[in-house]
C-alpha cells in the first residue's frame, strides 16, 4: 500500500487543487461530495504554511516557497485583526456563515506557521507578527486555571467551556503553547519560553487523565488526535527524563485505542501523528519498526486517487466501517507529508531529513 503514495501528487494538490484562494486562504477542507470548500480557516493557512516548508525541504522546489510566502503576507495583513491584536478562527470574521471567535489552538498554529516560514526567508515582519500574537495569547486566553480555549470577539469574553476537546482545557492546548517556545527561541524572548516551560508542568502534572476521556468509543478516535499533540509538545523537551517516561506512556495509550477502533472508524491524521512521533524519539526511544509500517501502510490508503484535480493527490479525514468519508483535508495532507517523509527518511537513515519539526 505504502507504494502508492506519491508526494509529487500529494504537492500538486496544494498547489492546483483550489484549496487555498486567490487571496493566499486555505479553506478548512473540500467537500467532495458537494464539490465545496468550506470557509477559509486561519488555522489551517497556517499549517499549510508549515507544511509547504516540509515539501520545500524535502523537494527543493522554489514554487513551495513561492506559496508560502503568498499565505504569510494573507496572515500578516490581512487574517490579523490590528485592532483586537488577534487571529480570528475565519476569514472574513464575522460573516454569514462564521462566528467572531478566535481560538486558544488556532493562534498558536499560526504563529507556528509564521515562525517555519521566517526560518527560511528571515523576514523580520514575520518575527515580528508571531512574536505579537505569542504574547496576545498570554495576555488574552490566561484563565485561573489554565487557558480559555475560546473567545468571542470583539469583546473578548470567554465562551462556555464543554466537554467536547477542543472546547475545554486540556492536554492538546500544549502544541500551540509550543508556538512560545519556537517564538521564543528565535527572538530571544525569555518571557514566551518560560511561559512554554510553565505550561508543560502543567501538563506532565495530569497528562495521564486524557484517555480515553469519554464513554463514547468512537470519540475516543478524535481524542488520539488531539492526545498527539501533546507528544509533538514534548518534542523540545526529550533530554529530560519524565518527558520520556510521559512521551512512552502517551505513545502506548494512542497506538492502543488506535488499533482497538479502527475498524469501525479510522482518521488518517492520528496514523500519521502516531508514525512521525516515533521518528521524533527514536533517539531515546527503540522504534516498533513493525507498528511503525502498520501506521505508514494505512496512512498511505487515504491518498486520493481521482480525475478531479480538486481530489487528486490529497488525502481524506477519515474511514468509518471500510468507508471513506468525502472530506479532502489540507491538515491530514499536512501530517501525512511529514510523516512518510520522515518515515522514509529513518527507513533509509537520513538523519538531517528526519527531525523536520511537526507541522
Amino acid at each position: 500500500m505504502l507504494a502508492a503514495y506519491s508526494p509529487a501528487r500529494a504537492g500538486q494538490w496544494f498547489l492546483h487543487s483550489g484549496i487555498q484562494s486567490p487571496n493566499g486562504g486555505v479553506a478548512r477542507y473540500y467537500r467532495a461530495e458537494i464539490q465545496e470548500n468550506k470557509p477559509v480557516s486561519t488555522e489551517i493557512t497556517g499549517y499549510v504554511a508549515s507544511a509547504l516548508m516540509v515539501l520545500l525541504d524535502t523537494t527543493q522546489d522554489e514554487v513551495y516557497l513561492d506559496r508560502a510566502r503568498k499565505i504569510t503576507d494573507f496572515l500578516v495583513d490581512q487574517a490579523w485583526n490590528s485592532d483586537l491584536g488577534i487571529f480570528p478562527y475565519e476569514h472574513p470574521s464575522p460573516s454569514p456563515v462564521s462566528d467572531h471567535l478566535a481560538y486558544f489552538f488556532d493562534c498558536g498554529i499560526i504563529i507556528r506557521g509564521l515562525i517555519s516560514v521566517w526560518n527560511v526567508t528571515r523576514e523580520q515582519r514575520l518575527l515580528d507578527r508571531a512574536v505579537e500574537a505569542a504574547h496576545g495569547m498570554l495576555r488574552d486566553f490566561r484563565a485561573a486555571d489554565g487557558y480559555h480555549p475560546i473567545l468571542q470577539l470583539p469583546d473578548k469574553t470567554p465562551l462556555p467551556r464543554t466537554p467536547q476537546w477542543s472546547r475545554s482545557i486540556g492536554c492538546y492546548q500544549a502544541k500551540s503553547a509550543l508556538a512560545w517556545w519556537e517564538a521564543g527561541q528565535a527572538a530571544g524572548d525569555s518571557v514566551l519560553s518560560n511561559a512554554f516551560l510553565e505550561f508543560m508542568e502543567q501538563v506532565l502534572a495530569d497528562y495521564r487523565d486524557f484517555l480515553p476521556g469519554t464513554p463514547e468509543r468512537l470519540k475516543v478516535m478524535d481524542r488520539l488526535h488531539a492526545n498527539s499533540y501533546l507528544l509533538e509538545a514534548f518534542s523540545p523537551l526529550l533530554h529530560r527524563p519524565e518527558v520520556v517516561e510521559a512521551y512512552r506512556y502517551t505513545q502506548q495509550r494512542i497506538s492502543h485505542f488506535l488499533r482497538e477502533i479502527r475498524p469501525d472508524f479510522e482518521r488518517s491524521d492520528v496514523n500519521a501523528q502516531l508514525l512521525r512521533s516515533r521518528i521524533y524519539a527514536a533517539g531515546v526511544i527503540p522504534v516498533n519498526a513493525a507498528e511503525a509500517a502498520d501506521e505508514a501502510a494505512s496512512l498511505a490508503t487515504f491518498q486520493a486517487h481521482d480525475a478531479d484535480p480538486r481530489i487528486d493527490g490529497g488525502f481524506y479525514f477519515g474511514r468509518r466501517h471500510g468507508v471513506i468519508e468525502p472530506h479532502v483535508n489540507p491538515v491530514s495532507a499536512a501530517f501525512a507529508i511529514q510523516a512518510l517523509e520522515v518515515w522514509r527518511a529513518w527507513q533509509a537513515g537520513e538523519e538531517n531529513l528526519c527531525h523536520l519539526p511537526p507541522v
